[in-house]
């Protein structure tokens, strides 16, 4: 294969290197540092300067939520697999939904518990 096969290939890296240089630059030209730093250490809200306490505290019940619906959702995405091979089991005489079901009885069974925990409840 001759050098000039990989000419789209450079044309790409070089292009996407000025892009990210341009934008780099001009952020550091016109940036909020940028002039005489009045506001360097400030926070940044769209434009415009924040009013009040700029590290403010979140309850633990948003973390709690927050994992709670990370762990449900990455068992309903073990469900996917499921889908795709349900015709080759059935093809095969093998049985696949008591398993779909035990899986699916264990994750509604843990939502539950977590409902009647009250981690679910943001006032309390």
């Amino acid at each position: 294969m001759s050098s000039a096969a990989y000419l789209p290939i450079l044309i790409q890296v070089l292009l996407a290197a000025g892009i990210t240089g341009g934008i780099i630059a001009a952020s550091h030209l016109f940036g909020q540092r940028a002039f005489g730093g009045k506001i360097k250490d400030a926070a940044y809200e769209c434009g415009i300067l924040s009013e009040g306490s700029t590290h403010t505290r979140f309850s633990v019940k948003f973390y709690v939520t927050a994992m709670l619906f990370i762990l449900f959702d990455i068992e309903v995405v073990f469900l996917i697999p499921w889908t795709f091979v349900y015709r080759d089991f059935l093809a095969n005489h093998i049985a696949i939904l008591t398993p779909m079901l035990f899986f699916l009885g264990v994750l509604v069974l843990g939502l539950f518990y977590e409902v009647k925990k009250g981690a679910l409840e943001w006032e309390k």
